[in-house]
């Protein structure tokens, strides 16, 4: 009877949302299943685009996972972490972001028929977590070093890894012509981090195939002023002077006062402020520079006093673009224009100011440094322009990284279906349920092949069968046989320069396995009201400033708590 009248204790705060155990586990993975649906056809050659349009009205169309799952605004905790791996795929590697979401989400979808057989998580974890290291282990096996070839090789190689990359992107038709560009534009900064060092420019018209690398700095005409259409819009091997100051006359501060003694004193002070900005200018004028730029604006007697002097200029010039002529010239941005030396002075062999479209466009090639390249990119519509700029961004991510860890695997599912039938074999050799669950994680692994042939519209299960069947071979001759897109069979896709970084591999299979392990590992769900209720009291109260009331606006709206 005593234990009866215990009082019920509580712990959480009214209006606490707790939910626990398996259903919240298979709720969890439910939410990440759908998440996978809607990025799932966009993976391979024959993937499919996303039309996002958010709430301003801007459209953007993607198959870039990254891309879609930073834009469909997920606000489902679990599925968040989707999101999360999307991103740091992206950032790490720059490819495989719809693999590696698609990776983790089969993962999960393998281990829900053990949740609701009663299988404990950490079980599942520990298996996963095996299963996930003898497959990096095998994919450092099986991967080809492109260390040791010539220039011209290596500069193929990695062409054959961009084509690979762009050929399941919006811009895969040229592909050969952008991943040339692509590898041109990495050779140029060589070993540098800075990624941006390579600019995209985006100038709509024409078609995709005027686009055109520049190996030195390209950026869009700034505003001018009158005065300069007389200034040379070419120059050889020009000195280069690179500010960040106004080179105009300054007005003076609000309710500035001057008291003077004598009317003719005024003329005095207007003469020194004319004084202060010829001086400057004419410093600039003596320091030998043909080409001056500044961050900041340069004002008509500015862009007139140069144009007299043959001298080219443009001011509110962007501070990536300053930063980017100042790493390819070998200049020095300066803050003042006394004691100008020449060592600050950056020079390149050839300046112009060309049309392209409908824009003007400052070129500064042959610079010494040699360490910076912009892509022009031309097109019909922006989104489209929008696309392939993210397309050349993966691109050259893969390449950067193909440059430092120098070695590939074969793409087009083969080493999935490799790592698959090796995590099999060796599922055999175990004793227990965790042969089950490696078997289900080496299951999972065939999804890439088996999206990619039903995205192109192929019967998958009869090509999935064809490649078990090759990889099965004793000899290991199928190793490299994946799926071959244009026909709907199987080819040696190593042969045929279906290639990718074997770091892109490692790191998908590693963030997938870390994603599907966390999602496994929660059993509670705990949301706080707290939250929603600050939001609520917030938007009261911005609602009664709104009608008037100000802060003295304290009525007490329906359901809100007395103070």
């Amino acid at each position: 009877m005593a234990a009866m009248m215990q009082p019920q204790i509580i712990l959480l705060k009214e209006g606490t949302d707790t939910s626990q155990g398996k259903p919240q586990l298979i709720s969890n993975i439910n939410a990440c299943t759908a998440v996978v649906d809607s990025v799932r056809t966009t993976l391979g050659p024959r993937g499919m685009d996303k039309l996002i349009h958010d709430d301003k009205g801007n459209t953007t169309i993607s198959n870039d996972g990254a891309t879609i799952m930073k834009l469909l605004d997920i606000v489902h905790p679990a599925a968040k972490i989707l999101v999360a791996i999307a991103n740091s795929q992206d950032s790490e590697v720059g490819d495989g972001t719809t693999t590696v979401v698609l990776l983790a989400g089969e993962f999960l979808k393998e281990a829900k028929p053990f949740i609701e057989d009663g299988v404990h998580p950490r079980n599942l974890i520990r298996s996963y977590r095996i299963a996930s290291y003898l497959a990096i282990n095998k994919i450092k096996e099986l991967a080809v070093s492109i260390e040791g070839r010539s220039f011209e090789e290596k500069k193929d190689l990695l062409q054959k890894c961009a084509a690979t990359t762009l050929s399941s992107k919006l811009i895969g038709g040229e592909k050969e012509f952008f991943a040339s560009m692509v590898v041109d534009a990495v050779m140029a900064i060589g070993q540098g981090d800075r990624l941006n060092l390579i600019g995209v420019k985006k100038v709509p018209g024409g078609n995709m195939r005027d686009s055109f690398l520049v190996k030195g700095v390209a950026f869009k005409k700034t505003f001018s002023y009158a005065g300069f259409e007389q200034q040379p819009k070419a120059f050889s091997d020009p000195k280069i002077l690179l500010l960040n100051i106004e080179l105009e006359l300054k007005s003076e501060k609000e309710n500035a006062e001057i008291r003077l003694t004598d009317p003719l004193q005024y003329q005095s002070i207007v003469d020194a402020e004319w004084n202060i900005i010829y001086d400057k200018l004419d410093k600039c004028v003596k320091s030998g520079a043909k080409i001056v730029l500044s961050r900041l604006a340069i004002g008509d007697l500015a862009t007139q006093y140069f144009a007299d002097r043959d001298i080219f200029c443009a001011g509110r010039v962007t501070e990536e673009d300053l930063q980017r002529v100042a790493a390819a010239t070998g200049g020095t941005v300066q803050t003042s224009v006394n004691n100008i030396i020449d060592e600050v002075l950056g020079s390149c062999e050839l300046f112009e100011e060309k049309q392209v479209g409908n824009e003007r466009f400052n070129i500064f090639s042959g610079c010494p440094s040699g360490q910076t390249a912009t892509i022009v990119l031309r097109g019909g519509a922006d989104q489209f322009i929008e696309e392939a700029e993210r397309s050349l961004h993966d691109a050259i991510m893969i390449v950067r990284r193909a440059l430092r860890n120098s070695t590939v695997v074969a793409g087009g599912g083969a080493i999935d279906m490799e790592i698959s039938r090796y995590l099999r074999q060796h599922a055999r050799t175990i004793a227990g349920k965790s042969q089950l669950f490696i078997n289900s994680y080496a299951k999972a692994l065939e999804i890439i092949p088996r999206q990619l042939c039903d995205n192109a519209g192929f019967d998958a299960t009869d090509v999935l069968n064809k490649l078990r069947q090759k990889h099965a071979l004793p000899s290991g001759e199928g190793a490299r046989y994946g799926v071959d897109i244009n026909t709907g069979g199987i080819t040696d896709t190593f042969a045929n320069f279906v290639w990718e970084p074997a770091v892109v591999k490692i790191n998908a299979i590693n963030a997938a396995t870390e994603a599907a392990c966390l999602v496994l590992s929660v059993d509670e769900t705990v949301k706080n009201p707290k939250s929603e209720s600050a939001q609520g009291e917030a938007a009261a109260s911005a609602m009664g400033r709104g009608r008037g009331g100000g802060p003295a606006f304290r009525g007490r709206g329906r359901g809100m708590r007395r103070r």
